[in-house]
């Protein structure tokens, strides 16, 4: 301990004018080491203080406080109009909290629908160590309004059981089918014309085949690479992300490395999932490297991301004219702007514990930051696949009509096997 460091000084709360960042911050503090000592009455008169302040997240840091004094106080009622302005701030630190302490007042006042509403609010905001706990609490109260289907849900979620089908699955799945249908179907020939991506048709406004392109592999060897490569990287991207948005991030990074290819690429036509799967090598690289995501379970895979990544693009180079290169950077630059912008959120990361103590906002400068890098990142890439194809198909009608034999000859093939 440094014994030289001056102690914080902590304004009196009965004076007035505005108070500094530094004092609304020491009197949270101090308003919660009097509230930990059971001193009620001032440790609300230090939470009443702070209250206004110009920065939301600390006046509902201290809105939080003060709902809990009132609470201790025996004041319901108090407290739970004070937690419920903390919900009016919008997000915060203290939101999570908030909605958790509404959840069980209204528990208490034999408001089940009110407090099943309030709990799937918290569990939106919960940390992955809570979640159990609150599915546990929502299988109780929907069993007791007579859902049982969704108590067993819930009840399921509380002791860890995950879905059957993982979104990571299903597209592993999906794609070994439609790949197998077009080696071993009769007509198979004809799935591996409508899903390739033909460059040709794409500019001529077949833009599905940015993403169906990742349903179709050459031969097993390539399609086991591929999968094995979505088994491994999938369930941690999934995990990290959530489901839906693990989703939307596998077509976002179809899409990016299948407009690289489209715009970069050699050949009129191009198969196979690798620059997705570029895409989650990416992201892994990118948001475990900036976000530190406290994720055990693939500590050892994670590790060696930046290593399988180099390796696999010298491997690419040196088989160049077989392996669509272009796709691979696509996919993985893509993946490293969206995990550097997006930070995980279905696990821990260390920033989640920046946190001051008793109910202080974790890190106040930075609340309300993420979403808006969310979107710039979205927005972004989207403008940038947007623009790829715009381009793309620009330069390639312009070869067209200033006759280039070898484009004309991939468009009159289409157009023959029309």
């Amino acid at each position: 301990m440094d014994e030289t460091r001056p102690p914080i000084r902590v304004p009196d709360p009965r004076t007035g004018g505005p108070l500094s960042r530094d004092d609304a911050l020491a009197m949270l503090d101090r308003a919660a080491q009097l509230l930990a000592t059971g001193d009620f009455q001032a440790a609300g008169e230090h939470y009443a203080r702070v209250v206004g302040f110009d920065d939301p997240t600390i006046t509902a840091a201290a809105l939080l406080g003060l709902g809990e004094v009132r609470y201790r106080l025996d004041d319901e009622t108090a407290a739970v109009a004070t937690w419920s302005a903390v919900l009016r701030l919008g997000e915060t630190p203290s939101t999570y909290a908030a909605w958790r302490n509404v959840a069980a007042a209204r528990v208490r006042a034999g408001d089940l629908p009110g407090a099943i509403a309030a709990y799937r609010e918290a569990d939106k905001r919960a940390p992955r160590e809570d979640k159990p706990e609150i599915a546990n609490r929502l299988g109780w109260l929907t069993k007791e309004t007579g859902d049982p289907r969704a108590a067993r849900t819930y009840f399921a979620a509380g002791r860890g059981d995950g879905p059957l089908i993982t979104v990571t699955l299903a597209i592993l799945g999906l794609t070994s089918i439609v790949t197998l249908t077009a080696w071993l179907w009769t007509d198979g020939a004809q799935v591996t014309q409508l899903l390739q991506l033909d460059k040709a048709a794409v500019a001529d406004g077949e833009y599905w085949r940015l993403w169906t392109v990742t349903l179709l592999h050459i031969d097993p060897l390539h399609l086991f690479f591929n999968m094995y490569a979505l088994w491994l990287t999938g369930p941690i991207v999934e995990r990290w992300y959530g489901r839906l948005r693990f989703l939307a991030l596998y077509l976002l990074f179809a899409a990016s490395a299948s407009t690289a290819s489209f715009l970069f690429g050699p050949g009129n036509f191009a198969v196979g999932a690798s620059g997705a799967v570029f895409g989650l090598l990416g992201i892994l690289l990118s948001a475990g490297r900036l976000h530190h995501p406290v994720d055990r379970q693939s500590r050892g895979l994670v590790s060696q991301i930046g290593t399988l990544i180099v390796i696999n693009l010298v491997f690419g180079l040196a088989l160049s004219g077989v392996i669509d290169n272009f796709a691979h950077i696509g996919g993985l630059v893509a993946g490293l702007w969206m995990g550097a912008l997006v930070v995980p959120s279905g696990v821990p990361t260390l920033s989640s514990f920046w946190s001051r103590p008793a109910g202080t906002p974790a890190s106040p400068q930075r609340a309300g930051t993420a979403p808006v890098l969310e979107l710039i990142a979205l927005v972004g890439l989207v403008a940038v696949v947007a623009a790829g194809v715009a381009i793309g198909t620009a330069e390639r009608q312009g070869r067209v009509a200033t006759g280039d034999p070898g484009v004309a000859a991939a468009i009159a093939l289409v157009r023959d096997r029309g």
